[in-house]
């Protein structure tokens, strides 16, 4: 800046044309900062407003229509952490002939076409897990891991996973851990639809023989599921009241609206 405009200056501001301009500008810039804030704080009213019908919109369309369901969200985060099994296994070295071995021998003896007197699948998985498991603790217990146990039981995570990825009733394996191998039998288990269907049990068929697939606590803790849905929607709704009740009261702070609705 050289010094004609630095004395230019100095006469304008020192005159009453310069304070004239100065003022002006001053109420220029203070109505274009009101305006800005104005439309920032509308558009954040606006945006607040439509968050709870859009989230209603959202749950009353169909899972392929919306791009996330919160309700679907939920209830698949639910079931994961109430999924439970009923399973045996037989715990073997690490020998994939040896597991396959008795894998086949297993199922023969299930089989009417390889078998003349056919056995209950779980009577033959439970008599080849008492006599050839290594796992000393569960098989006494005809190669039981537990009754309806929760994800996370096992000790060994890849028999823990195959437990929620086996087909029901039929024998699973060689599964490979830091054990061993394993051979794994599931006979029961909940909170997992898209695996399982409506039957998520075997039971032994009245020809004593014969498995038979039933329907049974496929959708434990339901209940639980439409609470928890509820209560995250019930949230996220006074969240959003919250929202605007805090912009308006910001906006009300800052000279922008006059009066609040309430008032």
């Amino acid at each position: 800046m050289n010094n004609e405009h630095v004395d230019c200056r100095k006469d304008l501001v020192e005159g009453g044309e310069g304070h004239h301009w100065e003022k002006k500008l001053k109420v220029r810039n203070r109505r274009r900062f009101a305006r800005e804030k104005f439309v920032s704080v509308k558009m954040s009213l606006i945006v607040t407003a439509l968050l709870p019908s859009v989230l209603l919109l959202l749950l009353s369309l169909p899972s392929s229509q919306a791009f996330v369901n919160p309700i679907d969200v939920i209830t698949r985060d639910f079931q994961a952490l109430t999924r439970k099994v009923t399973a045996h296994h037989i715990l073997l070295p690490k020998s994939t002939d040896v597991a396959l071995s008795l894998k086949q021998s297993i199922r023969n003896k299930v089989s009417p076409k390889s078998s003349d007197d056919p056995k209950y699948i779980v009577d033959v998985f439970s008599a080849a897990a008492q006599k050839y498991s290594r796992d000393e603790e569960t098989a006494v217990r005809g190669g039981l891991l537990g009754t309806k146990v929760p994800q996370g039981y096992c000790r060994a995570k890849e028999l823990d996973a195959a437990c929620f990825k086996a087909p029901l009733g039929e024998i699973a394996g060689p599964i490979e851990s830091e054990y061993g191998y394993h051979l794994l039998l599931v006979t029961e288990r909940t909170n997992c639809p898209k695996l399982d269907g409506k039957y998520n049990k075997i039971i032994r068929d009245a020809d004593g023989v014969s498995t038979k697939f039933v329907c049974g606590d496929s959708q434990e803790g339901s209940e639980e599921i439409q609470t928890v849905a509820l209560q995250q929607v019930g949230f996220w709704m006074g969240v959003s009241l919250a929202g605007g009740v805090l912009a308006e009261v910001a906006a009300k702070a800052a000279n922008v609206v006059d009066t609040l609705p309430w008032e």
